[in-house]
């Protein structure tokens, strides 16, 4: 098995499907937690030495944090809607509730800087349509810089590919502080829609492609719901939905650098594809939502 693919329920703890911190993805700076919570539920966590985004993935919550109050309007599913978001500091007593039950990701870094918590509004998120032909896919850009300047050290993106696609194409990579690039560690998290192109199911499957010039990393496995893909360097795509299931992936991404930054550079090789999307129309599938629901 693959150092680096963490197939859903590898990192379970207790009845939470994922717990990853910095120490046990073995580098310094990213981690992400995914919490059940059950109707009416109140779970209470402290975010230590992590900055984290709250990002419903399953319905809706309530964040209590600095003696602030964020309710979040959440979704049925990742592959229905864009859906609000708060910011939590380090170094904060959080307390989620949902009313209904709920789902929920928390994206991480550590961080040094103690900000304020803050709310995210679903409608002020921008929905990107990257690529074209079978390279289209939706890049949801809630928490990158220059759409959300509100963090020390944390990137997250999501990205929906409608089956049969390609994403994270050409493969780039963030490994080196160069004219291009900064040094990144990245979280892949994939979440695979079923049949009805909604609901998340193991049934479906997708590939996620990560190496290195030198082959010391080369890996392409098959990815299925709920699993998670690290990245501590090399080149990483594509992503490729099967066709019958369109995937999401949450991207979750820190480093060194002393401003935010999320730039990289393509796998030379590959990087002419960009070129040819000029005269290739975009797949009229993207953007697949937006917030107010399925486009």
């Amino acid at each position: 098995m693959s150092r680096l693919h963490r197939p859903a329920g590898t990192l379970e703890d207790g009845r939470d499907p994922i717990l990853l911190t910095a120490e046990t993805a073995g580098w310094s700076y990213v981690g992400l937690r995914v919490l059940r919570l059950a109707a009416g539920e109140a779970r209470r966590l402290h975010t230590g030495e992590y900055e984290a985004f709250v990002l419903p993935l399953v319905g809706s919550c309530t964040v209590r944090v600095d003696g602030e109050t964020f309710d979040l309007a959440g979704r049925d599913s990742v592959f229905t809607r864009v859906t609000d978001f708060a910011y939590v500091p380090r170094e904060a007593e959080m307390e989620l509730v949902s009313r209904a039950g709920a789902e929920i990701a928390l994206p991480m870094a550590r961080c040094q800087r103690r900000l304020s918590a803050r709310y995210g509004a679903a409608e002020d998120v921008p929905v990107e349509v990257r690529g074209a032909g079978r390279a289209t896919r939706q890049v949801t850009n809630f928490g990158i810089p220059g759409v959300w300047e509100h963090a020390d050290k944390l990137n997250a993106c999501e990205l929906i590919t409608p089956d049969g696609n390609w994403s994270s194409y050409p493969p780039h990579k963030h490994d080196h502080a160069t004219d291009c690039e900064v040094v990144n560690e990245e979280i892949y998290y994939f979440r695979i829609a079923g049949r009805d192109a909604i609901t998340p199911s193991r049934e479906g499957f997708g590939m996620h492609r990560t190496y290195t010039a030198d082959g010391e990393l080369d890996e392409n496995v098959a990815v299925r719901d709920g699993d998670v893909f690290l990245i501590p360097r090399g080149y990483h795509g594509p992503c490729v939905a099967a066709p019958g299931y369109p995937m999401y992936y949450l991207n979750v991404l820190a480093g060194p650098a002393p401003e935010r930054s999320m730039a990289f550079c393509d796998d030379p090789a590959h990087t002419w594809v960009r070129d040819t999307w000029a005269s290739i129309d975009p797949d009229p599938r993207c953007p697949v939502t937006g917030h107010r629901g399925r486009m």
